[in-house]
Parts: C-alpha cells; sequence; structure tokens
C-alpha cells in the first residue's frame, strides 16, 4: 500500500466518517495541533533521562492521539459508532501528576522564562503549542460540539507541561531562567 493517495492535493482531507473537507477548516487545525503537540512531545521524550517523565509522557501521547481522533470524527454518537476518548479520569491523573511533581520544585516568585536544559526547554514548546491546540479546540466549539472534557484536558495539559519543565531543570541542576524586567 502506497503511503500517498493524490486525494489531497487539492487542499481536502477525510474525516474519520469519510466526510471531505479543507485543510483548513477549524477541525483540521484543531486536531493538527494536537498532531503537531504529539510531535513535539516525542522529541521532548527523546532527549529526557527521567523514566518517570518519559512515562508520563508516553501515556499522554497515546491520550493525545485519542483526543485526536475525537476531533476528527464529528457527530460520533449519532453515527453509531465508539472509539477512545479522553476522560475526566484522564484530566484527574494529569492533576494527580501536577501535584507529585509540584512537591518537586520552589514555589513560583517569579515569571519563568522557556529555557534550561533542552528538555525542559522542548517541554516548554509542548506547553505552548498545547495552548494553541487548545486555542483551536475553543474556536471548533463555536461552530460545532466538541466535549467540554476535551477543553479541560487540554488546558490540565499544559499546566503539567509547565511544571515538567521545572522539574527537568531542577534534576538537571539549571537555575530557571526568570523574566526580569528591563529598565528602558
Amino acid at each position: 500500500m502506497k503511503i500517498y493517495t493524490r486525494r489531497g492535493d487539492a487542499g481536502e482531507t477525510s474525516l474519520f466518517g469519510g466526510e471531505r473537507v479543507r485543510k483548513d477548516t477549524s477541525r483540521v487545525e484543531a486536531y493538527g495541533a494536537v498532531d503537531e503537540l504529539n510531535a513535539t512531545l516525542g522529541l521532548a521524550v527523546a532527549e529526557i533521562e527521567h523514566p518517570d517523565l518519559v512515562e508520563h509522557l508516553r501515556v499522554i501521547q497515546a491520550s493525545l492521539f485519542d483526543l485526536g481522533g475525537e476531533l476528527a470524527t464529528p457527530e460520533l454518537e449519532q453515527r453509531g459508532k465508539t472509539m477512545p476518548r479522553v476522560s475526566e479520569r484522564d484530566v484527574a491523573e494529569l492533576e494527580s501528576w501536577i501535584d507529585q511533581m509540584e512537591r518537586e520544585v520552589e514555589p513560583l516568585r517569579n515569571f519563568v522564562l522557556p529555557g534550561g536544559v533542552r528538555a525542559a526547554a522542548l517541554l516548554h514548546l509542548g506547553r505552548t503549542i498545547c495552548r494553541r491546540a487548545e486555542r483551536r479546540a475553543v474556536s471548533l466549539s463555536d461552530k460545532e460540539p466538541v466535549p467540554p472534557v476535551v477543553l479541560v484536558y487540554l488546558n490540565r495539559l499544559s499546566d503539567l507541561l509547565f511544571v515538567m519543565a521545572r522539574v527537568a531543570n531542577r534534576r538537571g541542576g539549571v537555575d530557571e531562567p526568570v523574566w526580569v524586567g528591563r529598565e528602558r
């Protein structure tokens, strides 16, 4: 089987279920941003030397694949189909990881700038892409139904990626870059 089909050459793609849409629709933008986030987390995994963080990120990557599939499948229930989805349980898992990891870092006293060790910088990049995915999902929700848990999951995930970046810097023995206002 060839990887290319030529069906997308005119700027359209197929959603799960077969519906053809333009590649710049809100739905495609939303699941595309989730895919970009997933790829960025894969890059972060390649740099992280801490098995617990890698394990968490692998779980998140699987959940993001489910979430992207859900965003790519409009009117799932009406089609009589089921597929893996993110749930409140997944959100609770992210929150428990945040609570665990926050005990490992000092309380915030300044705004943190992206950077430090390479793994932390990649986690910050993932955080910003996660925020974009969240914005795209919010935009989609203005036009079509999006399960509320999708927005909650993406919001909580960006918080977790921020904390993970802080942990990666602490474990790497690097002070976090902090924002210091410049005099003008």
